[in-house]
């Protein structure tokens, strides 16, 4: 069986599996302080939550949103298939596939990821169970879970438990980082827009599935909003000038998860499926 065929078996064996578990866990539980329709339903157009200094209250549970409605600007954001009309919901990609007019690539880059592709991204550091760096945490399909706490905004994520510090306490980005996965984060509110800088990535990390590379270079700006009560907004911006020849920004949505919970995911629990992963030419 091809790696991707194997892949999509493997990802569709582990989204049936927890079926079995969900009435032992808090799936269904009804979340508090939902705006709601006559009918009962969530009232997802509802104005966002306040904090109790007036920002924008990003709690809860989120999940990448493929699903935009097509407003006049949205070419000029995200790759469209095919033109919209004005209030018609269309699918979008997620992640750096979603960019107009492809990534910037270095030479070198593109060459790298073109190899990569090649070989069904068998050497993906996701599928052998590593960390996944911010921002490809945001396009994978798991929940992520915001809060917020003096001096600081945390997000956890299902993959491997994974977290996440943005300091809010005035404090600036170290001179001279060890490198991390996901980088070191400060924030910072403009108006209802919070605005994250990130630096500090270890090397030789993948963006996305596809293998374009993500470098120590790299110094990450966040933009998010919160349009209504079920959506935020993130303008992400990589400027990696190692790998890419210019700046590049990833717009994307995040949906809100209602009446559920995060549920456990280590990918390392009884692994086997990534010392089967071969390339067209059959090396591991």
């Amino acid at each position: 069986m091809g790696g991707w065929a194997r892949g999509a078996v493997v990802f569709s064996l582990f989204m049936l599996a927890p079926s079995a578990h969900a009435f032992g866990q808090w799936v269904t539980y009804p979340t508090s302080n939902v705006p709601r329709l006559a009918n009962g339903q969530p009232d997802l157009k509802a104005p966002a939550p306040r904090q109790a200094d007036g920002k924008p209250d990003f709690v809860g549970f989120w999940q990448p949103d493929r699903t935009r409605e097509c407003t006049p600007d949205l070419a000029s954001k995200v790759r469209l298939t095919q033109p919209c009309k004005p209030g018609e919901k269309v699918n979008v990609p997620n992640g750096p596939g979603s960019v107009p007019g492809g990534l910037p690539l270095q030479p070198w880059a593109a060459e790298l990821a073109k190899k990569r592709t090649a070989e069904l991204s068998k050497d993906d550091p996701h599928v052998r169970c590593q960390p996944d760096p911010y921002p490809r945490v945001y396009w994978l399909p798991h929940f992520t879970k915001i809060f917020h706490v003096p001096g600081e905004l945390l997000m956890l994520n299902e993959w491997n438990a994974e977290f996440r510090q943005i300091y809010t306490d005035g404090r600036p980005l170290p001179e001279d980082p060890h490198p991390i996965y996901s980088g070191y984060s400060i924030g910072k509110w403009e108006r209802d827009t919070f605005v994250i800088t990130t630096k500090g990535f270890s090397e030789s990390q993948w963006l996305d599935t596809a293998g374009n590379p993500f470098t120590d270079a790299t110094t990450m700006t966040e933009r998010i909003t919160r349009p209504n009560f079920g959506t935020l907004n993130l303008a992400i911006t990589i400027d990696d000038p190692k790998a890419y020849t210019k700046p590049f920004t990833i717009d994307m949505n995040m949906k809100i998860m209602i009446d559920t919970q995060m549920i456990e995911e280590f990918c390392l629990e009884n692994e086997k499926d990534s010392a089967r992963l071969v390339g067209p030419t059959g090396g591991k």
